[in-house]
């Protein structure tokens, strides 16, 4: 996974780097939502499958993270950017993947995924395990 990861950061700041050439030249409305499609696309675009990562890959990620938002708010390296990730409403890397990762089952568990992919989740499901919770029965999603 480091290798994708790897590949992953470094596309995203390729991408960053030559839309810094039109950041004055158009309004920073459209410039956010080119930052959107061709930079959260890529680190969005299959990202359930990094659960369990290592912290330095997650920091790696929130670090394309963080130049976007800078990019898009004209702010400095040196500035905070947590204020700015909350106004974008923009989470966390780490929360990226989990949440990724909670729509899938909640989507398999309401039947509106492929298949294949509904038919794994069931047989994960039915693995034995330690304890039994309640949540279980009733199909719902508790995160502690």
């Amino acid at each position: 996974m480091r290798c994708h990861v790897q590949k992953t950061v470094a596309s995203c700041f390729a991408v960053l780097r030559q839309l810094r050439s039109i950041r004055h030249s158009v309004p920073t409305s459209i410039y956010q939502a080119l930052v959107v499609a061709l930079v959260l696309s890529r680190l969005n675009y299959g990202n359930a499958v990094l659960v369990g990562l290592p912290g330095y890959l997650y920091s790696r990620l929130q670090s394309v993270l963080n130049a976007a938002a800078r990019s898009i708010a004209g702010l400095r390296r040196s500035d905070h950017i947590t204020d700015t990730l909350a106004s974008f409403h923009w989470l966390r890397a780490s929360e990226r993947v989990q949440f990724k990762l909670a729509t899938i089952v909640y989507s398999s568990l309401n039947g509106t995924v492929p298949s294949y992919l509904a038919a794994d989740l069931r047989r994960l499901s039915g693995m034995p395990s330690k304890r039994r919770l309640r949540s279980s029965l009733t199909r719902q999603l508790d995160v502690p």
